[in-house]
């Protein structure tokens, strides 16, 4: 019997990857994540490797698998992609406190973050 599966939310010209808890603040991922959000996926790849930013070799590990499925469970071409989405929300927070003075405590809180990337093929205008 069994529960019948779920249907696909992309179009089949879109493939995803997903990656939970990076160790960042949701605000500065998203400034990474900027920098790709409707660039072909060689320009993209382009940017991250030569960005400064900590963060960047993260989001180039996610577009990478993000690529990679698109090419091999969906058949899409490589040289065609566009990055179509790319999308960070805020996941747990770590919670600590340093000792301050006069016996007192200041909470210190480690953000981490969810990023989502969306790769969609292209039509060549003919």
């Amino acid at each position: 019997m069994g529960k019948k599966a779920t249907q696909r939310r992309l179009s089949d010209s879109e493939a995803l990857a997903k990656s939970k808890a990076i160790r960042t603040s949701p605000q500065k991922l998203n400034l990474v994540a900027g920098l790709i959000r409707g660039k072909k996926v060689d320009k993209a790849l382009a940017d991250l490797t030569f960005s400064k930013r900590r963060i960047s070799n993260d989001v180039k590990k996610v577009l990478q698998a993000a690529i990679a499925n698109a090419e091999n469970n969906h058949q899409l071409d490589v040289d065609r992609l566009t990055v179509s989405e790319a999308s960070v929300g805020r996941a747990f927070a770590m919670r600590r406190w340093r000792a301050r003075a006069r016996g007192r405590g200041a909470s210190i809180i480690k953000p981490f973050s969810n990023l989502t990337i969306v790769v969609k093929e292209i039509q060549e205008q003919g």
